[in-house]
């Protein structure tokens, strides 16, 4: 599992299936219960913390890929199927609504399950079907944009049905020759005019926060940001204004919330950009304070000792628990039976 996640951490899965089919996922699912063990689906493995004992169950990697152009900015697209593929093939040819998702790893099945977003923009805006194996029916489900529960970083895919479906396909209705979306205002600044300007644009500024993962750089070993935006009651912003001396960052959520900045909250709560433990290959990017990476050797336990940490220091001075992102595999309690992450 180690050359199968992007942290490059972790031991082994007892067993590995690759689906080169659709058809493969229930047969793979079968072979899973006649082992009477748990599985795991994963993509690219880009947003996955793997445990140093490894996994005693199956894997099932959905390697199936391939877009069919149903016209009219319609994409049927395999869950295997890379995703920042998908974003240029999709620019290339005028496709606007997934643009500002550039440069972001992992695969196509996984976009659904967390609401994949960046810079402006979420594949639950462009989601309009998503082909599933339900585990329950035992059938193939077809669930509409409004069946998939979506809403912040998540879905019912990784909340209230989590290791009910596995996703085989989704369906995406872009935008033919529509403009860039220009909300971020970090890539608004940049002023781009065209869709391959703004996919530039994107990646150049991901590159810059050591957001991009590309080979022979150390700060590639990584599963992205760690910890999500957390969300607030409004009353709680006084109280964090208080203990920090100064306003954080907030943004509108559902329910009346404040969505507050992680990064913001970590660096005022002693972490800073390139901070390194005393022992240990674990630490945190040199460019972005949400990213723990894999500076050489790192163990899982290391890394998840250092955001432990980094939880407790948020929450001890400001009273904000934040949440990790990446799905942990062969931790207690355990994430199998029906995760699909990048």
């Amino acid at each position: 599992m180690v050359e199968r996640t992007t942290l490059r951490v972790g031991g082994p899965a007892r067993w590995l299936i690759e689906t080169q089919a659709e058809g493969d996922i229930p047969a793979a699912l079968q072979f899973a219960r006649a082992q009477d063990c748990p599985w795991f689906a994963m993509g690219g493995g880009s947003n996955l913390l793997v445990s140093d004992t490894g996994f005693a169950g199956v894997v099932i990697r959905l390697a199936h890929s391939g877009i069919i152009d149903l016209g009219g900015g319609r994409l049927a697209v395999a869950a295997g199927e890379p995703w920042d593929r998908l974003v240029a093939w999709s620019v290339e040819r005028s496709l606007a609504g997934i643009e500002c998702l550039s440069g972001i790893p992992g695969t196509v099945g996984a976009t659904p399950v967390q609401n994949v977003g960046a810079y402006g923009q979420e594949v639950a805006q462009t989601i309009e079907q998503v082909r599933a194996w339900d585990t329950v029916a035992a059938q193939w489900v077809e669930l509409g944009a409004g069946e998939c529960g979506f809403s912040y970083r998540a879905s019912r895919f990784n909340q209230q049905d989590r290791g009910r479906f596995l996703i085989s396909q989704v369906i995406f209705q872009l935008r033919p020759d529509g403009s860039p979306t220009l909300v971020y205002p970090e890539l608004a600044d940049r002023k781009p005019a065209t869709l391959a300007e703004a996919r530039a644009a994107v990646i150049e500024i991901r590159r810059g926060k050591a957001m991009l993962l590309e080979a022979g750089r150390a700060e590639s070993r990584s599963a992205g940001s760690f910890f999500k935006n957390p969300t607030v009651a409004p009353d709680l912003i006084a109280t964090i204004m208080a203990a920090a001396g100064s306003a954080p960052p907030t943004y509108p959520a559902t329910g009346g919330l404040r969505k507050i900045s992680a990064a913001w909250l970590l660096e005022r709560s002693g972490f800073n950009k390139g901070y390194r433990p005393p022992t240990g290959g674990a630490g945190i990017s040199s460019h972005h304070v949400l990213a723990l990476v894999n500076y050489g050797g790192a163990t899982a336990a290391e890394v998840m000792a250092l955001a432990e940490s980094m939880q407790a220091a948020v929450e001890q001075r400001f009273g904000v628990r934040l949440e990790i992102e990446p799905v942990r595999l062969g931790f207690e309690p355990s994430a199998a039976d029906g995760d699909l992450c990048g």
